[in-house]
């Protein structure tokens, strides 16, 4: 299953033994005075269930008795202890019920028996709700009676450090109206609690003609609807530990509720009794989380069998939404990215990832809990990590993958153990995922779904696929995407949840197009940074200082992170232009952050750091790829050399090794330095000389000024080791062979040097008419085509010397091009 319901309460297993111990205590003690508990005749278990579920994580529970009198008792799942509120010694059908935080109040609606009607002396209302001071049980104050029902909640601090000075309690009518009452109490004789003023309890009318309302425990927020003119316009009140609430938000939803009738969510546990008073045609639920994003998730019931039809209307992203037909569909949808329909994952018919969850109807609570009606059971929700990268490991469709994916990566405990499961999973699947690329998905995402929530934000910054869309139709599912209005906000100031939903909804307004960071200026910067180094162009001195400086930190940064010594041999070497590619990263996203993000909230040292810890957690991720890699294939006594043919294991890495440099280089992401020697000297190994060349002529494979010199000193003169040096070092750009020119030394070396040498000369000046004012006596040899070739390279010399004097020099002039060309020929003509 791939969600995890926890049992954080059980009826049967947290309340039946110890009511049964109760009756066992109370059956063997005298009666003296008021009954405080249950009849001690056998109780009937069938009578007990939930009837609210509070803030603090106290559950109100309810039975009756052999004699039909009805006991309430809490259960507090952080102490795991249960105590006795108070019990009415009255057949009643109970409605609701709420008990403050003090646990000095208990207020109860319920419907009286027909029995107990008749049993008045004047006509009795249908409904009452009571007051009742429990602390110890004292008093009990009417506070409505009414044909219609009544359900009761009283409120609780968000901030249990600052109790409310009073208890507020609301009322909930089935006549569409919701009141506040103010309940002032005080101490007397230091133990007993009292109601002040009860005859007169000031009370506000909060909202009217209301159709469907849901309490928000958690927060302390009420959402509704009203019906205006044609319009379903849902709002939110706020209720503050000062007694105050505010309207925050109103916003128009297409959502027909015709005649449904009055419909609540969360006010009490809705037994099968409480079900039968509300309207069950309509499912609505408002969800919420700590990041500032609300959505609705809407469904009417139909006629039809075949088809199900609901709606989610984003008025800010959440995380994950679960909706759950009991027998037809599981579907967990990503609503934080809903345009890419394969990040969410569908599941239908009898499959078994969904057999575990109660086929009875589940009330959705506050706090990703979850009550079971049928069977008397809270449970808490969450991912069941197992069970994700079980699915991950066995499913051969790409949607599902995709899905799964980004679903552990957001939720995944023990990221280390997690990063390291999911890479083995790419290596046994790069090839078999034909809709995305596995390692681009996985480096995109992971860094997505750990820098997201760093920064208000961030989430619309940072790139969360490396899938620009997705057309592929997702077989039993059929999505249709609208926009909607955003919320009016009416009031001015605001904080906590409200300030970050607010700012939310301000980010979508004035959204920028393509607002997500790419590598597009990093690849064509890059690229002319390399051109220009080839052509001996160079920029300013600070230019390149400020970005090889980026790269100094980012290399420090992930080498503070990193604690065992690494098996494949990465940051032991410059590699300039994978740094350039670093330090140009770092530059890029930092300006683009600063450039969207309020730096005079944040601070800019803050999102410099962020900027840092990214690059280097992708750096990171790399080197785990390696890692995981090189342990899977038992290379950890591998040594660094040329010498002699590669194992099937360093084949098998040198291939992986290939898929990373594919999927890394379509991003233009940088590689952790070193990465291409490596990868070179397994190429060398692996490969035959001509898929090699090949290889590297297809610039794959790049040849590395450190992997070249190590080459070039590990292998002898045989001539198949000779034809390898020859076709390496004929390959070489020529910044690196002016530093290696004089460690191989070989007649075709020499050659090789020459001939690059003369090409360079040709290509920088064009040759000018002259008169030859050379002494042709000087040239020992009566070579024509050779002397020409040398007198034309000397006067290029000469000129360029003086224009520009202070030119480095190397070894190479026009007397080592003679001489090595007349050794060249001697050797082809055998002499």
């Amino acid at each position: 299953m791939l969600l995890q319901l926890s049992a954080a309460f059980d009826l049967q297993q947290d309340v039946v033994p110890w009511l049964a111990e109760r009756l066992s205590a109370e059956a063997a003690a005298p009666v003296t005075g008021q009954r405080a508990g249950l009849d001690p005749v056998e109780n009937n278990y069938e009578t007990l269930h939930v009837v609210n579920v509070e803030r603090n994580g106290k559950v109100i529970y309810s039975c009756k008795d052999s004699k039909r009198n009805v006991f309430f008792g809490l259960y507090d799942l952080q102490t795991k202890k249960n105590e006795h509120l108070f019990t009415f010694e009255k057949d009643l059908q109970v409605v609701s019920c709420s008990v403050n935080r003090e646990k000095t109040l208990l207020a109860v609606s319920f419907i009286q028996s027909a029995k107990e009607r008749r049993n008045e002396l004047q006509p009795a209302s249908n409904c009452l709700t009571l007051l009742v001071e429990i602390h110890p049980v004292n008093n009990v104050k009417v506070l409505k009676a009414v044909d219609s029902c009544i359900w009761v909640q009283f409120l609780y601090p968000i901030d249990e450090r600052n109790p409310f000075p009073e208890s507020h309690l609301l009322l909930i009518s089935e006549e569409k109206y919701i009141e506040q009452f103010h309940i002032q109490v005080f101490r007397e004789d230091e133990n007993r609690v009292l109601i002040r003023n009860s005859g007169h309890l000031p009370r506000d009318r909060v909202v009217e003609d209301f159709v469907w309302a849901q309490w928000d425990m958690s927060e302390q927020r009420l959402y509704y609807f009203v019906l205006k003119k044609s319009e379903s316009i849902l709002k939110c009140i706020q209720f503050y530990a000062d007694e105050n609430f505010n309207l925050i938000f109103e916003v128009p939803l297409e959502i027909s509720f015709g005649d449904t009738g009055l419909m609540l969510v969360n006010f009490g546990c809705e037994d099968s009794q409480n079900r039968e008073m509300l309207s069950k045609d309509l499912n609505l639920r408002v969800f919420t989380s700590h990041t500032g994003s609300l959505c609705v998730c809407y469904n009417k019931k139909s006629d039809a069998q075949e088809q199900v039809t609901y709606s989610v209307f984003y008025l800010h992203k959440d995380y994950y939404v679960a909706v759950y037909l009991p027998g037809r569909f599981f579907h967990l949808l990503n609503t934080q990215h809903p345009d890419l329909m394969c990040h969410s994952l569908f599941l239908t018919g009898e499959n078994e990832k969904m057999n575990l969850i109660p086929d009875g109807p589940l009330q959705s609570l506050s706090g990703a809990l979850a009550w079971d009606w049928c069977s008397g059971k809270l449970f808490r929700v969450n991912f069941n990590q197992t069970s994700l990268l079980h699915f991950l490991q066995n499913s051969p469709l790409d949607y599902e993958r995709l899905a799964v994916l980004h679903c552990v990566l957001a939720w995944g405990r023990n990221p280390k153990v997690l990063e390291v499961q999911i890479i083995q999973w790419i290596f046994e699947n790069m090839w078999t995922c034909h809709a995305f690329d596995p390692i681009q998905e996985f480096l995109i995402a992971s860094l997505y779904w750990k820098f997201c929530l760093d920064i208000s934000n961030m989430d619309k910054l940072l790139p969360h696929s490396s899938l620009r869309s997705w057309n592929t139709e997702i077989p039993g599912v059929t999505s249709v995407a609208e926009e909607i209005l955003l919320p009016l906000m009416k009031v001015q100031s605001f904080k906590g949840y409200w300030e970050k939903l607010n700012s939310n909804l301000e980010c979508v307004k004035y959204a920028k197009p393509h607002l997500q960071y790419n590598n597009i200026v990093v690849r064509r910067e890059w690229r002319n940074l390399i051109s220009e180094e080839k052509k001996g162009k160079r920029r300013s001195t600070m230019y390149f200082r400020n970005i090889l400086e980026n790269a100094v930190k980012v290399i420090s940064n992930l080498e503070a992170w990193t604690v065992e010594p690494r098996l494949a041999l990465l940051f032991q070497e410059e590699d300039n232009q994978q740094r350039l590619l670093m330090g140009l990263m770092v530059s890029e996203l930092k300006e683009h952050l600063l450039r969207n993000l309020p730096v005079q909230f944040i601070g800019k040292k803050k999102i410099e750091q962020l900027v840092l810890d990214y690059v280097s957690k992708m750096l990171d991720l790399l080197c785990q790829m390696l890692e995981t890699s090189w342990r899977k294939h038992n290379l950890h006594s591998w040594v660094f050399h040329f010498d002699g043919c590669g194992s099937a294991g360093e084949f098998a890495v040198f291939h992986t090794m290939t898929q990373i440099l594919d999927s890394v280089n379509r991003m233009c992401l940088p590689l952790p330095p070193g990465f291409h020697t490596l990868y070179m000297t397994l190429g060398v190994r692996c490969l035959p000389l001509h898929s090699l060349l090949r290889y590297i002529d297809d610039r794959v494979l790049l040849l590395t000024e450190k992997g070249v010199m190590k080459l070039l000193k590990d292998l002898d003169n045989t001539e198949k080791n000779e034809k390898l040096k020859f076709s390496i070092v004929a390959r070489l750009p020529p910044f690196i062979m002016q530093k290696i020119s004089q460690l191989w030394d070989h007649p075709v070396n020499s050659h090789i040097i020459s001939r690059n040498y003369v090409k360079r000369l040709l290509q920088k000046h064009k040759r000018q008419s002259r008169n030859s004012t050379m002494d042709k006596s000087s040239f020992l040899i009566e070579f024509l085509p050779l002397n020409y070739l040398i007198e034309v390279l000397t006067e290029l010399e000469t000129a360029r010397q003086a224009l520009n004097p202070f030119e480095g020099c190397d070894s190479v002039d026009t007397k080592f091009v003679e001489e090595a060309a007349l050794k060249q020929t001697t050797i082809l003509l055998n002499l």
